[in-house]
């Protein structure tokens, strides 16, 4: 019966891309590159979906440089929907709707990237000086955008040199110097660039150095000192209609850090922890694509090492974690008259290492999975008012664990979104998604801690996700505004158990909505979100344990950006808030409530008439010394002798200055 259910789905869905064959044409869009207006609201733009209009988040490189994000807190600030808990780099975790990024589907350049490996740790993936766009698509993701996308996919772009070269140079350069107060310490970024025959080439160095801050009262926060040592390097060669493209990103992050990096545990110290990033791929183009062959083809390898130094003599975190993710996709899009049709496979092995120390009596442990899929998603707009996003996919996955025991399964996704235009100023939309998900193993790092007889229960099985949306987006040329009504449902993932890995029985639930509203006059431009959601377990609320589903509440950001260029200047302003938690759940696991906060940030930026390639700037994150931990941070509680959180920076002033040539 399940099979039958999803056959039909699949026929439903590869139906729907092949009847907009006898569709309508669609409408062209006449309007000049480059206008600075707000685009027209559509959930589909040229063949592409448009993340916002489903109530998804796009930052772009404008976006990025007002902010200057000296981390992943403050790359999402404006975002009420995406929330960072606090800390130390390595430290912070990014939830989109109260659900941890491992449940998305996270890439980097394209290249899909690891999970969470411990509860303990963050899951921040790129370097936020390494950016020029950020998508993030809650919620139904399209087939495209890869594997086990179970609660949506974000997608990581960085910089090339055709970026930031100046137009009809053929060298460029950058630098960035910035020192922060509380503990931020110096920070520094360089980058060169250039286009030659062809070639185009770019390396971008970045690396941080300062101390532990202190919160809003005047406490240090042990074990978040800035450590990042960065590299991005790209090349990119063009020839007879052929592009291939390489990239090589390296990160490192070694100070003292705490025990577990997301709680304050009574009597904590700091030991030794090194965490590294390697990523290498490769990827093929066509510059003279036609609407029959647009080719995509890619290959990648990534590294994620975890050295927790042997700090005690026992299982409590002592631990290296070694994962190997290699892989590729192969993908072409056809152009029709009506949108676009992509297609292709994709494939991908990861292997995992663990290593205790020998504080057990199974220090080692080795598994892997793979998984191999195709793929079919179409984007199509018509004249008469409607667009259609809807795909398909079925994937193969395999899990060998620590005990050579193989499973292995194959289940079909799918998804789609409808939407109806009636003018240029309302639209409103519904989508829906069914993802199989494979074998989800998690926070694998849980297994550091368990004996030789830990093994696999024989019933795991693969995981699976669904997720509905519905909403109602407004318009017009300086003005746009729109609603999201959310509902995911995540089910068969891992649980660790202190015997045996197994599926978690509950099934974990995030519903809500979010509004969001831009209006720009001038040189002014004003934004707000809020997002209201309410994540479960089963019946019951999440628990703030900084698990992989946290518990949000009601969040809300405001924010302000002002050009003057009578005297070369920018300003803006960001504050965002968060309101009170209190549940029965929480307070009978011993958790404090949450308390409510508002955080305000603000920059001015200058660029000197004198020296045009010069830009000063000056930012304070939390102005005025707001006392607290960001949302879905582990919140304090009267556990293990005393729970406290990893409380976010008091207020923190960065001068910075930029030079381009």
């Amino acid at each position: 019966m399940k099979f039958t259910r999803t056959l039909v789905l699949v026929s439903t869905s590869l139906l729907a891309t092949v009847a907009t064959s006898q569709a309508q044409e669609v409408k062209r869009d006449t309007k000049k590159q480059g206008e600075v207006v707000l685009k027209p609201i559509t959930i589909i733009s040229h063949g592409k979906d448009n993340i916002e209009a489903t109530g998804g988040t796009v930052l772009t490189y404008k976006d990025i440089e007002k902010l200057q994000p000296a981390n992943v807190s403050e790359l999402f600030s404006r975002q009420s929907s995406i929330a960072v808990s606090g800390g130390g780099g390595p430290s912070k975790r990014i939830h989109v709707l109260g659900m941890e990024q491992s449940n998305l589907a996270v890439s980097v350049d394209g290249v899909p990237q690891t999970a969470t490996s411990w509860h303990h740790t963050g899951s921040n993936v790129i370097d936020p000086a390494f950016l020029k766009r950020v998508e993030v698509e809650a919620g139904a993701a399209a087939a495209d955008s890869g594997f086990g996308a179970a609660a949506g996919a974000i997608r990581y772009e960085t910089v090339n040199a055709l970026d930031l070269l100046e137009p009809g140079k053929t060298f460029g350069a950058r630098i960035i110097g910035s020192y922060g107060t509380n503990g931020r310490g110096f920070s520094g970024s360089t980058a060169a660039y250039g286009l030659k025959d062809g070639f185009d080439w770019l390396l971008m160095l970045h690396g941080t150095s300062g101390h532990n801050y202190k919160n809003g009262d005047g406490t240090e926060i042990l074990g978040t000192e800035p450590a990042a040592r960065n590299i991005l390097g790209k090349a990119g060669y063009e020839f007879d209609g052929n592009r291939i493209d390489i990239g090589y990103e390296r990160s490192r992050d070694k100070a003292d850090r705490l025990i577990k990096m997301n709680m304050g545990l009574p009597g904590d110290t700091e030991y030794p922890l090194e965490v590294a990033r390697d990523s290498v791929n490769i990827k093929y183009t066509r510059t003279d694509a036609t609407d029959m062959w647009d080719p995509e083809v890619q290959f990648y390898y990534n590294r994620n090492d975890y050295w927790r130094n042997d700090y005690q003599n026992r299982t409590n975190g002592n631990m290296i974690l070694k994962e190997d993710l290699y892989g590729g996709k192969l993908q072409n899009t056809f152009t029709i008259d009506y949108g676009k049709i992509t297609a292709g496979i994709d494939f991908g092995k990861h292997d995992y290492n663990t290593d205790n120390y020998g504080h057990n009596d199974r220090r080692y442990r080795k598994f892997n999975t793979q998984q191999v899929g195709a793929f079919t998603q179409g984007r199509f707009e018509f004249d008469n008012g409607f667009s259609l996003s809807t795909g398909a996919r079925y994937d193969y996955s395999r899990f060998a664990d620590w005990n050579d025991e193989v499973f292995s399964d194959s289940g079909a996704s799918v998804n789609g979104t409808l939407s109806y235009k009636f003018n240029e100023h309302i639209e409103v939309f519904a989508g829906a998604s069914r993802t199989w998900l494979g074998y989800v193993l998690g926070d694998y790092g849980y297994v550091h801690a368990r004996n030789n007889a830990f093994y696999t229960d024989p019933t795991f099985s693969p995981g699976r996700a669904r997720n509905y949306k519905a909403g109602v987006n407004f318009g017009g040329a300086d003005w746009s505004a729109g609603i999201t009504l959310f509902d995911t449902r995540i089910a068969g993932l891992p649980n660790y158990d202190s015997q045996k890995l197994g599926n978690d029985p509950e099934e974990y639930r995030s519903r809500g909505f979010t509004l969001n509203a831009r209006y720009i006059w001038n040189y002014t431009t004003i934004g707000a979100t809020f997002t209201k959601a309410k994540v479960t377990a089963g019946d019951d609320p999440v628990l703030p344990n900084s698990g992989s589903f946290m518990p949000i509440g009601d969040m809300a950001t405001l924010f302000i950006d002002q050009e003057i260029p009578d005297y070369n200047m920018k300003v803006g302003a960001t504050l965002a808030w968060a309101g009170r938690i209190s549940d029965e759940a929480a307070t009978a696991a011993n958790f404090y409530d949450q308390p409510a906060y508002t955080v305000v940030n603000a920059y001015a930026e200058w660029n000197p008439p004198a020296v045009k390639n010069m830009t000063l700037r000056v930012g304070v994150e939390n102005l005025f010394n707001e006392n607290y931990y960001e949302r879905t941070s582990f919140a304090p509680s009267q556990n293990r002798g005393g729970i406290d959180a990893v409380w976010a920076p008091g207020r923190t002033f960065t001068f910075q200055t930029a030079f381009k040539f």
